[in-house]
């Protein structure tokens, strides 16, 4: 760690230090000046109930605001800003116009079309980036892009800013030290303000400074200075650029500045803070501390005038023109949700009926990667243990593939869940044509770190109008029968399922593995792959596997005709209503067997075209009953097919409990054979 330390206070000059011409001061001056214009704009909006009903004001950011903003190269660097960022915004490339359509949420707004909240600013065109609400989780999006800078060799720095409260988050200390390990050209801004909105400082950390926590890092160069200097600023940004550039590591900057106001246009800093203390924030307020020097430094007052007058006109105009733009069309809240999927050309239903040697569902899936890592040299894999000499995982689903792809495309991350699904949020925005695919944990029980960022990665589209798609799979090893217990043995599809955005597939046979992987892979969007690891080397699974074979979503298989009673079931569940359908047939029974294979999209089609015809519907899962994806399928079922029904939809899944270590206790949890038998009876005997 390399550390230096301003000792400026204000807008001053040290000994050595030239102070940039006039005409750059006036400039500079001017941006300011405008961005205090909309912050102090920003609240009459609400109260003309015309929006911009979230406002967290600039006011006391102002010097490392603009200078973080002058640094950025639109267009070549990247730029993660958080909800404060009005000016650095502002000084990046957006214009004060937009600036408003993204407060009073516009159609029209860059940003997100109406669709974010107001207060996030962002224009993914010139690579100001579409950050969501969650506080400080935007570090690990800005270190998986610098990865993808740094792999691809492109002269860009990635910019990320924040609060200093949103330090204290885990994934910030998980990106920090992905960044210092990956020596990546990341440099992180803390805006340390003193609060997080009510907070002090001084509940979320020991020390003074933020940055001071890391301390220690190899790789990571950290600067502090005041952030109410614009010249101090661009100061300790220009040298942790250089930094960064260097490829010697990652940079922090601890910038110190003021919050004159409120948190927010829903907070009573007043509550909280003296009157002494707000005078003091008052007092440091760098526009006129900077306007002073300005004059001092061969700007006149006239000139200083003609701006600020300059500056209302376009405000004014600017926001004519926003008020004057089409709101959000109700019609259009679908749009974007999920990107259209890749289809097969030769396989558009995910059905064959070629013979031929029997894969197994592990070689399938392993064969599967490397084919697609073969087709596109733009396709990237990572996670834990996927990557050691020999070893490809804990099942050894990527045998082989650092040995044939080498290091830079498939490698281990850090044991950090969060980290490693974040990351690839960031890597993939650098070009579409990217693919990403993570094991997003090495069982499916320990992946619930990562949903923060899953939920991330399921609005990216929606949120920002389709302007970042992030073409994302991830691999999960999901279910039981393998005496596993807690942490290795849960089923989570049935919270999947519940999110909008993302698509779930789960594969019973190693056809159906290959297919759906392949097609997840080349699909733009994010789509969750679970594999049920008891079907990896099981003989029921075992299957011929054409050349680029490819399932589409939302298309489910009859794995067997029948008449009397539809069986609709995915994974490892598939192979118990098969077993319990071939023996009721000694008994006359006809049963058919429907596999989902895609759960999020869901193929209603199939399902109601089946349960129309035999009247009775069971459906089969691994996961708990209650609160389980068959509540929803069958709530479908009963919502379109009542009239069709002779007999209440029937479910079989585990019981509501974990799922025991002792295989004992996991038979008693577990759905069997015997029990789909006794499900199908129940509803028979309807």
């Amino acid at each position: 760690m390399i550390e230096t330390k301003a000792e400026n206070v204000g807008t001053a000059i040290r000994i050595g230090e030239v102070a940039p011409d006039a005409a750059t001061l006036k400039a500079w001056y001017g941006t300011m000046h405008m961005g205090r214009v909309l912050d102090d704009k920003a609240p009459n909006y609400l109260k003309q109930a015309l929006g911009w009903s979230y406002h967290a004001p600039c006011a006391g950011h102002d010097g490392i605001q603009l200078a973080l903003g002058l640094t950025f190269r639109a267009g070549q660097d990247y730029l993660f800003p958080y909800y404060r960022d009005l000016l650095t915004c502002l000084t990046a490339g957006l214009t004060p116009t937009e600036i408003i359509l993204n407060g009073i949420s516009k159609a029209t707004d860059p940003a997100s079309g109406g669709r974010h909240m107001s207060n996030h600013f962002a224009k993914p065109e010139i690579h100001i980036q579409n950050v969501s609400s969650c506080t400080g989780n935007h570090t690990q999006h800005a270190v998986g892009l610098a990865r993808a800078v740094k792999t691809y060799g492109k002269d860009a720095v990635v910019f990320s800013s924040q609060g200093e409260s949103s330090v204290s988050e885990g994934y910030v200390y998980e990106a920090i030290n992905g960044a210092s390990l990956e020596k990546l050209p990341v440099v992180f801004v803390f805006q340390d303000n003193g609060y997080g909105i009510s907070v002090p400082k001084s509940d979320q950390t020991a020390n003074e400074h933020v940055c001071d926590n890391f301390r220690g890092f190899p790789n990571l160069l950290i600067l502090k200075c005041d952030g109410k200097d614009p010249i101090d600023s661009k100061r300790a940004l220009d040298e942790a650029v250089a930094y960064a550039r260097s490829g010697a590591g990652a940079a922090i900057i601890q910038a110190d500045c003021v919050r004159i106001g409120s948190h927010s246009n829903s907070d009573k800093h007043e509550l909280y803070r003296s009157p002494e203390e707000l005078a003091l924030a008052k007092s440091q307020d760098p526009l006129p501390r900077f306007r002073r020097f300005c004059l001092e430094h061969g700007v006149s007052e006239a000139e200083l005038q003609a701006l600020e007058a300059a500056n209302l006109e376009t405000y004014n105009a600017a926001s004519d023109a926003a008020m004057m733009a089409p709101n959000p069309d109700p019609a259009s809240i679908y749009d974007h949700l999920v990107p259209a999927p890749w289809v097969s050309p030769v396989f558009p239903l995910g059905l064959h009926d070629e013979d031929g040697p029997q894969e197994t569902m592990l070689h399938a899936i392993n064969q599967t990667l490397k084919e697609e890592f073969r087709a596109n040299p733009d396709t990237f894999i990572w996670g834990q243990d996927v990557a050691n000499k020999e070893k490809g995982g804990i099942f050894n689903i990527t045998k082989g593939m650092q040995q044939e792809f080498g290091r830079s495309r498939v490698f281990n991350g850090p044991i950090a869940e969060d980290f490693i699904t974040g990351t690839a949020n960031g890597f993939s925005r650098l070009d579409d044509k990217i693919r990403v695919v993570v094991e997003g944990a090495e069982f499916a029980d320990y992946f619930w770190p990562a949903t923060e960022q899953l939920i991330e990665l399921s609005h990216e589209s929606w949120r920002s109008c389709g302007k970042q798609v992030p073409n994302i799979t991830i691999r999960l090893a999901s279910g039981g029968y393998i005496g596993g217990g807690l942490y290795h043995s849960q089923n989570i599809e049935g919270f999947l399922t519940t999110i909008p955005g993302i698509r779930v597939v789960v594969p019973a046979f190693a056809d159906d593995a290959a297919g759906l992987l392949r097609t997840c892979i080349r699909s733009r969007g994010v789509s969750l792959f679970l594999e049920p690891k008891f079907l990896y080397n099981a003989a029921q699974a075992k299957s011929h596997i054409p050349e680029d074979f490819a399932v589409p979503f939302g298309k489910a298989r009859v794995r067997r005709k029948g008449s009397d009673l539809t069986v609709l079931a995915y994974g490892t569940p598939v192979h118990f209503a098969l077993e319990a359908a071939h023996k009721l047939e000694a008994e006359g029974v006809s049963i058919e067997v429907i596999d989902l294979r895609s759960l999020n999209p869901l193929d209603t089609e199939t399902i109601f075209e089946s349960v129309r015809r035999t009247h009775r519907a069971l459906v089969v899962h691994e996961d708990k009953v209650f609160g389980g994806f068959g509540g929803e399928v069958a709530a479908q079922i009963s919502d379109a097919c009542f009239s069709w029904l002779d007999a209440p939809v029937g479910r079989v899944g585990s019981t509501f409990t974990p799922v025991g270590f002792n295989r004992i206790l996991e038979r008693a949890i577990l759905p069997n054979t015997e029990k789909v038998l006794e499900g199908l009876r129940k509803v028979l005997a309807y």
